[in-house]
Order: structure tokens, then C-alpha cells, then sequence
């Protein structure tokens, strides 16, 4: 032994000696071992998920390069080149995968194109005072008052080109109107906000995409009138699943009671709106916010369940279990019982992806074909990313498909398979089933904590060091007990049985809350990091795809973009000064090094910017500059001043003192001051946050570009004013609802 190991070191030796006299054997031996993890690939066909990645990769070039609304015809002619070309490179295989990688990055940037001009519409220029007149679409309960999506007819004296098609309206009663319900009411409605900072979630870029142009609230008094003309069937139909989502919502939360039936019925119908926030708290402390979001875990539960039930009647029958395919049966009646649920629960994103998802995999049992594979998974993202190419920038497919890309590759370890052995007793056995179930738990929470903790941190800002424990420790209780009880509670539901059902299912949401309670009340349950940029995010998505989608060695290829990733995103940079995108507050890094406030920004946008900075506080325990009626000051850590000029007078003090100007005017002309951030500056900027450079210089950040015309960013959106529209005596207008962040999907 003793020989071969010195043998086996000094042949180590000599050919480190001979790489280094000779170079040019590195390069073969180097090329040999990639030809040869290229044909491992090839033979277990693992190239093909790498096409929805060029898929991907088209969209994302749009959307981050592309300049207003490209001509459709471009890319789907290089698409049709490329393709064209592909018949003649059989024999050169490294310029054929490339041909057919272009070929799909054209026709991602095809389709986000293509989407961005089928769901253009009027966006609301200022924020408005008027009549609306409309057709809810769908409302949501909430614990005071509810939020509506109405389709709108007339607003104020807007023009029809310039009428928003849908908008997002909270009221603070209990609303006398349902689902398909023509209304008029007075609305005060804004335009949707944008990123509170650069870098941060734009809400206006989801609203736009879903057909919102305006959101805000209603005041006074709603009256139903008769619709002027007669809805589209489709908006009649999507108004009564609304209205009996909304009936089956208030059944399940009175049967049980209290935020366990508040989270109860969110399982089931999505409607989220009962759910207090200090609930909403302890379930993200406990990393199991996911479990409320209609998505992946709800649809393969779902299919599960109507799977196994069908499959296990069928199998009572001998004639049926020895004759008939039960379990292609059962795989077809699944997919119909997914597809339902999935309507019934709101169709939201998160959701309809999953229902992809879970309808190719299904679809694979039908045609004998492995269900959960690679393939399967590339195929459900082309099919999610052709119909909606905006949800490749969100964190709902990004945490879901990479989630899913671990457990696949990790498909051993998850599954349990290494502690089963063949051959092995009664004991062993038993022993291997515990094992493998209880690794397998704890294999699959942690897998799918790692896929998704870049996409989570970067949108989030937060992580949750007990995420395993609480998923651990709750998830066999919702696939056991919480999932099942929905399932046979929605049978019931037509034949009014279902109230015990609801009342079972409640006793098991109320484990789940306790457990959430229990995890929450540890030291640093919910941690706060400071937000990491693009580049991090980009490196670490790339280190998941090179450790999940090859089958060889070629594995080890993610350790270089992963370290790079890690060491960007350990250390971020941090701005040490932030302008919210009216002007009306601001917050700077103080003395201390934490973030203090100038003005009056909102709680909302506070927090944000806290988030941003990995500051835990909430928005009430910020301090503030000093301030008084014509506006505040506060000092860098050099000791510049920066100073929010809330009145005109102001000007001609600050402007002479102060490095930085924030306002929400117009600044004179022969403002001294280093950098005026006023009215002109944020209308074409957005929020704008700044960093002190070395050397003393100010390097600001944008939350949208002026060199670029993004749809969702009107280039000529005149300066944040109110314009009252004319219209009778109305109330005074509620303020402005919070958009609110998207919430934890499901991995």
C-alpha cells in the first residue's frame, strides 16, 4: 500500500512538473475532460433544460437593455435564422448547441415583447379626484374594510385614451357590493407607486402588467347601478368564482374561528385579507409563510390527494385494478382536480405556474415518462415564461423553479433512496423507512432553503435561521392533516357537510400556529441583512443552474460563480442617503452610523430603506433630523449638510449651505447647492439614493432610468401634483394604502 500511495504521489508530482514544462498538455486534458462531461450530458439528455435558460436569458435582455417596444419581426426573424441554420451543423455540435441557444434567447425576447404590447394600457398620469364608475371584479375581505379590482368605465373627466382599464380601490367598510356589481362611488386615485428605492420592488411594473393603472381608495357612499352595457362572458364568469371564492372564504373562517380561520381559509380559497399582520409576523419568523401562498406546495398536495383517492377506490375494484390503467385514471382525474382548484383559488401567478408545473408532470404518467425530471422542469418554465415573461424578474418563479431544481438534483438524498438497503431484515428495513423519512424531511426543507435563499434575501432583505425547524416541524402537519381536510372539505361544501370538516381543519392550522408562535419567541428569529445588488444575485443564480442541471462533473463549474456571488453579496454597498420619489422625507446615514430621518417619510417607505440598510428597526423608532415649519437639516458622517426644504423661503439659506437639497418643489434656478434633488430631478429619477465615495464624492443611484422609456414609466409624467377632477362634494380622501411588497411564495 505503502508503495502504490508514493507511486501514486510521485506520478501527481510528475505530471504537475510536466503540465508546467509542457502547457500544452493542460489544454487537451482539459478538453478531454469537458468532451467528455458534454457526451455524459448529452446521453442523459440534460441539454435540454439549458434552452429555457437561453430562454430566460432573451427575456431578461429585454427587459433590461431593450429601449421602448421592439418590432416583433426582429427577433423572430433571428429566431427563424438561427433555426434555419441548425440542419447544416450536425457535425459540429459546440456551433449547434450555440445556433439553437440563440434561437430561444430571440424567442424570449420575442415573447416579452410580444406580452408587453398585448397588456398595454393608460397609466394615471397625477393623482386624481374623481366619480368612477365601473364593474367589480373581484374583492377582498379584509379585516377593515376590503380591496377591490374594478374594470372601469368613467373616470372624473378623463378622456377614454387616458382612462386607466383596471384599478385598485380600498374601502374602509365592509363594502354593500359583490363580484360583477356595476358601482359609482367617488375615488381619489393615484398613479402605482414605483421602487421606494433603486433596486427595490416595483410595484407599479406588476400593477401594469396586470392591467392596473391607478390604485387609491373610495369615499362616501358606493352605489350599484346597472351596467351600462352587458359584461364580457369571461368577466361574468370571473366574477361569480370571485363571489363564491369570497362566500367559501367567510364559511371557513367563521366555522373555525379566530386567525386560525383566517389562515384556514387563505389555504384553501388564497383570500389572504383576514390575516392580521402580527399573524402574517410570526408565520415569516417561522419560515413558513409560503404555506398561506397558493402555489406549489397546495397544487402537489392537491394532485396528491385526488391522486391517491382515486387510484386506492379503483384498486377496490379487482376487474378495474387488473384490466384498466387506474393509475393513468387517476393521473388524468388529478390533473382535472388541480385545474379546478387552481381556478377556484384565485388563478393567481404563483399559482397558474405551479398548475403548469404539476400538469406537465402528471401529463408524464399519461405517456409512461418519468413525472419529476429535468425535463419536465425546463418545459413547465417555457410554458410559464411564454405566457407571462415578466415573472422571470419576480421572486414567485425564481424561488419556485430553483427550489424545484434542487430537489431533482438532489433527488437521492431527498427521496431517501440512500438508506434503503436491498437484502436488508424486518429491522433494517423499519430502520431504513424511519430514516429515510426523516432525513428525507429534513433533506428536502434544507435543499429548498438553499435553492432559495439568494432569490429570498434579495427581495426580502431577511432570513430566517429557524426556517428549518419550522418547516420540519409543520409541513408533515399540513400534508397529513391541513391539505387532506381541504380537499375533503371541498367535496362536502356542496352538500353542506362540510362545517366539521372546516372545524378538524382548524385544530390542525392551530398546531401550525403554535409551532409558528413557539419559533418566533427565539432570540433572532427574523434577521435582517443588508440588500446585495444585481451582480451577486446574477452570480449566485448561475452557480444554482451549473450545481442542479448537469448530470457530470461539470457540477463543480458552479464553485467559482457561487464564491464570486457569496463574497458580492457579504459585502454590499450601503447608501448613506435616501429621497423618497416625491421629495416629502428622506433618511440619512447619522453619526452613529444608523439611518436617521429628514421630513415625513411614509412607515411604508421607511422600512424599506431599513431593509435595504439591514437595520431591523421599525419605522417609529427612527429618529429625525432637526426640523421646523420651512423644512429640516441633518449632517453626513464629513460633516456636509443636507437640508429638505418643505417652503420656498428656505431656499435661499439651504442653497447657500448645504451640499445635498431635497425637495418636493421647484428649486430656483441659482441654487448653489452641490446636487438639488427637486421636483424635475425625481419626476425623471424616481427615488434616488446616494453614497459617499472615497474622496467625498456623492454617487447616486436611480430607481428608474431617464435614458430609457420602460412602459410602466411614462416619459412624460408631469411632477407629483393634485389635480381635482370635477365631480360633487366629496369626502375628505383617504390616504394612500400601502402597495405592500409580494409576499413569501412557495419554493
Amino acid at each position: 500500500m505503502e508503495r502504490i500511495g508514493a507511486r501514486g504521489s510521485g506520478g501527481s508530482l510528475a505530471l504537475g512538473l510536466a503540465a508546467r514544462r509542457a502547457p500544452g498538455l493542460v489544454l487537451p486534458a482539459l478538453r478531454g475532460w469537458v468532451g467528455g462531461c458534454l457526451a455524459a450530458e448529452s446521453a442523459q439528455r440534460r441539454l435540454f433544460p439549458w434552452l429555457a435558460v437561453a430562454f430566460g436569458a432573451g427575456i431578461l435582455l429585454f427587459f433590461g437593455v431593450a429601449d421602448g417596444t421592439p418590432v416583433l419581426a426582429a427577433p423572430l426573424g433571428a429566431a427563424a435564422l438561427c433555426l434555419g441554420l441548425t440542419p447544416w451543423l450536425g457535425t459540429r455540435p459546440v456551433i449547434l448547441a450555440l445556433a439553437l441557444a440563440l434561437t430561444a434567447a430571440s424567442l424570449g425576447f420575442a415573447a416579452a415583447s410580444w406580452r408587453v404590447s398585448r397588456v398595454a394600457g393608460p397609466v394615471l398620469a397625477r393623482t386624481t379626484i374623481g366619480p368612477l364608475t365601473g364593474l367589480v371584479e373581484s374583492l377582498e375581505e379584509r379585516e377593515e374594510g376590503a380591496r377591490l379590482v374594478v374594470r372601469v368605465a368613467r373616470f372624473g373627466a378623463l378622456a377614454p385614451e387616458e382612462t386607466p382599464r383596471r384599478v385598485r380601490v380600498s374601502f374602509k367598510k365592509a363594502p354593500p357590493v359583490r363580484p360583477g356589481d356595476a358601482i359609482e362611488a367617488s375615488a381619489r386615485l393615484l398613479p402605482p407607486p414605483e421602487a421606494a428605492r433603486p433596486g427595490g420592488y416595483d410595484f407599479a411594473r406588476d400593477a401594469w402588467f396586470r392591467g392596473i393603472g391607478a390604485v387609491g381608495s373610495l369615499t362616501g357612499k358606493i352605489v350599484v347601478r346597472p351596467p351600462a352595457e352587458a359584461p364580457a362572458l369571461s368577466s361574468r364568469l370571473a366574477a361569480l368564482v370571485d363571489a363564491a371564492r369570497n362566500a367559501l372564504t367567510r364559511r371557513i373562517a367563521e366555522a373555525t374561528g379566530g386567525q386560525a380561520g383566517a389562515v384556514a381559509a387563505a389555504l384553501v380559497t388564497g383570500k389572504r385579507g383576514l390575516i392580521a399582520p402580527v399573524t402574517s409576523e410570526t408565520l415569516r419568523a417561522a419560515g413558513i409563510y409560503h404555506v398561506v401562498s397558493i402555489s406549489g406546495l397546495h397544487m402537489v398536495l392537491a394532485a396528491g390527494v385526488v391522486f391517491w383517492l382515486i387510484r386506492a377506490v379503483l384498486a377496490l375494484v379487482p376487474h378495474l385494478a387488473l384490466f384498466w390503467p387506474i393509475k393513468k385514471i387517476a393521473a388524468a382525474v388529478a390533473m382535472l382536480g388541480v385545474t379546478a382548484y387552481c381556478v377556484f383559488s384565485g388563478w393567481d401567478v404563483a399559482a397558474e405556474r405551479a398548475l403548469v408545473m404539476t400538469l406537465i408532470m402528471l401529463g408524464a404518467i399519461l405517456v409512461d415518462r418519468p413525472a419529476l425530471s429535468m425535463r419536465n422542469l425546463a418545459l413547465a418554465a417555457l410554458v410559464a415564461l411564454t405566457r407571462e415573461p415578466e415573472a422571470l424578474l419576480g421572486p414567485s418563479f425564481q424561488m419556485s423553479f430553483g427550489a424545484v431544481a434542487g430537489l431533482i438534483a438532489c433527488a437521492r438524498l431527498v427521496g431517501g433512496t440512500l438508506f434503503r438497503q436491498e437484502g436488508a431484515g424486518r429491522i433494517g428495513r423499519l430502520f431504513g423507512a424511519a430514516a429515510a423519512a426523516i432525513i428525507g424531511t429534513l433533506a428536502t426543507t434544507l435543499v429548498a432553503q438553499v435553492a432559495t435563499a439568494p432569490f429570498a434575501t434579495y427581495h426580502f432583505q431577511t432570513v430566517q435561521p429557524f426556517g428549518l425547524l419550522g418547516n420540519a416541524l409543520t409541513l408533515p402537519l399540513v400534508s397529513l392533516a391541513v391539505m387532506p381536510a381541504a380537499v375533503l372539505g371541498i367535496l362536502a361544501y356542496p352538500f353542506a357537510l362540510d362545517l366539521p370538516v372546516w372545524w378538524l381543519m382548524g385544530q390542525a392550522v392551530r398546531g401550525m400556529l403554535a409551532i409558528s408562535g413557539w419559533i418566533e419567541g427565539f432570540g433572532g428569529a427574523t434577521l435582517v441583512v443588508p440588500a446585495f445588488g444585481t451582480a451577486a444575485l446574477g452570480l449566485l443564480a448561475a452557480a444554482l443552474l451549473l450545481a442542479t442541471l448537469p448530470a457530470s462533473g461539470l457540477r463543480w463549474l458552479a464553485l467559482l460563480p457561487g464564491a464570486c456571488g457569496l463574497a458580492l453579496a457579504a459585502a454590499p454597498e450601503r447608501h448613506d442617503l435616501y429621497v423618497d420619489r416625491q421629495g416629502g422625507g428622506a433618511a440619512l446615514r447619522g453619526a452613529d452610523g444608523r439611518l436617521i430621518t429628514l421630513g415625513r417619510p411614509s412607515g411604508f417607505v421607511l422600512e424599506q430603506w431599513l431593509k435595504a440598510d439591514g437595520d431591523g428597526r421599525k419605522a417609529e423608532a427612527v429618529g429625525g433630523g432637526t426640523c421646523d415649519r420651512l423644512g429640516c437639516v441633518g449632517y453626513l458622517a464629513d460633516g456636509r449638510a443636507v437640508a429638505l426644504v418643505r417652503d420656498r423661503r428656505a431656499f435661499a439659506e439651504d442653497c447657500a449651505r448645504a451640499a445635498v437639497i431635497v425637495t418636493g418643489l421647484a428649486a430656483p434656478p441659482g441654487c448653489a447647492a452641490g446636487l438639488v434633488i427637486d421636483r424635475a430631478y425625481l419626476a425623471r429619477h424616481g427615488a434616488t439614493a446616494l453614497r459617499v465615495a472615497v474622496g467625498g464624492a456623492l454617487v447616486p443611484r436611480h430607481a428608474r432610468d431617464p435614458a430609457r422609456a420602460a412602459p410602466w414609466w411614462p416619459a412624460a409624467r408631469p411632477p407629483p401634483e393634485t389635480q381635482k377632477a370635477p365631480q360633487p362634494a366629496a369626502a375628505e380622501p383617504s390616504q394612500e394604502e400601502s402597495p405592500g411588497v409580494p409576499d413569501d411564495p412557495e419554493p
